[in-house]
């Protein structure tokens, strides 16, 4: 049995109620599913309540903490939530009974979010938000055009760039080619180290040898309790001042408050935030008008690729009683 296989005990004698298996689809999910003989789709609004139904696959997509505890506690016959995201954190802590299964987007995101970082990357070593701004107000910008100085201690190009990627999952290792494409350096950081997809990767434990030449630090870390602050401003002084911190993983994982004080202060260069530890970003926030902190809302990976044969798939083999993709340890 594969990686992200598992078997589900009694899933064959209890996957239909009264001969028809009830599947619950967000409406979020643009994609036409092809389903089998006996398997009925009720559409239901990720923002709402989903639907009082005997179904036992619930598909997740954009829901919230209040609507996963609601479905946890009224579906009864739920045997398996399907999550359309790469991080079920909110699906984990809705409280759903320990015998349903579930499972993940993983590899869903990765085309998308490695593009999205891969832009943020470059809006930063070309210093985009400073020209955007500059465009607001009508100022040609001089010392960043025309000629310009090669200078060790600044990111203006990938090309020689040390970048390290925190959470060297899937994403990591489609993102990883592309940087190297422009020229930089990857190191990969895991709780295994070793070589994966042909890049070094380290523990959390070897960033102090790592951090001190990096040119820029990407974190793709999920939420979990071991994660939380795990970039804070301990690990945020192990870069040089020159350093960029992007963060498309989560909110939780970076220290927001360490981070805009390091910015403030010149000990790091700037930052690109796709998550927030609050989403929506308050407006209030100072980080808004931070000119070094680019804000990006959260839009890394809203584009599920593949999402429907995804799920055909594995409804296919949860009908036949076979192992599922993506399952997530509980």
């Amino acid at each position: 049995m594969g990686p992200g296989f598992t078997a589900v005990a009694g899933i064959g004698t209890m996957a239909s109620y009264r001969g028809v298996t009830t599947i619950l689809v967000p409406t979020t999910l643009h994609e036409h599913l092809t389903l089998p003989p006996g398997v009925h789709e009720v559409r239901y609004s990720p923002d709402e309540p989903v639907p009082d139904s005997h179904a036992e696959v619930l598909v997740v997509w954009g829901s919230g903490r209040r609507v996963l505890r609601d479905a946890a506690s009224r579906l009864p016959r739920l045997r398996w939530v399907a999550g359309l995201a790469a991080g079920v954190e909110t699906i984990l802590d809705a409280g759903f009974a320990p015998d349903v299964v579930v499972t993940s987007g993983r590899g869903l995101h990765d085309g998308p979010v490695a593009e999205h970082t891969l832009a943020l990357v470059l809006a930063c070593a070309r210093r985009l938000p400073e020209l955007v701004r500059a465009q607001d107000e009508h100022r040609w910008v001089a010392e960043l055009g025309g000629i310009q100085e090669i200078r060790a201690d600044e990111l203006r190009s990938l090309a020689g760039a040390r970048v390290v990627i925190w959470g060297f999952g899937s994403i990591a290792a489609r993102l990883a080619p592309l940087l190297t494409a422009l020229g930089a350096s990857v190191t990969g950081v895991a709780t295994t180290p070793g070589m994966r997809d042909g890049y070094h990767v380290v523990t959390p434990d070897e960033l102090p040898g790592v951090l001190p030449a990096g040119d820029l630090l990407i974190s793709l870390l999920p939420d979990t309790p071991a994660t939380r602050h795990a970039v804070d401003a301990d690990v945020l002084a192990l870069l040089p001042p020159h350093a960029w911190v992007v963060n498309v993983g989560r909110g939780a994982t970076l220290d927001q408050d360490a981070l805009l004080a390091a910015v403030r202060r010149g000990a790091l260069a700037g930052a690109a935030l796709d998550v927030f530890e609050r989403e929506p970003l308050p407006a209030d926030s100072p980080i808004w008008d931070e000119p070094r902190i680019l804000v990006s809302p959260h839009a890394a990976g809203g584009r599920p690729i593949g999402a429907g044969a995804l799920l055909e798939e594995n409804l296919a083999a949860y009908l036949a009683g076979r192992p599922l993709r993506n399952v997530v340890e509980r």
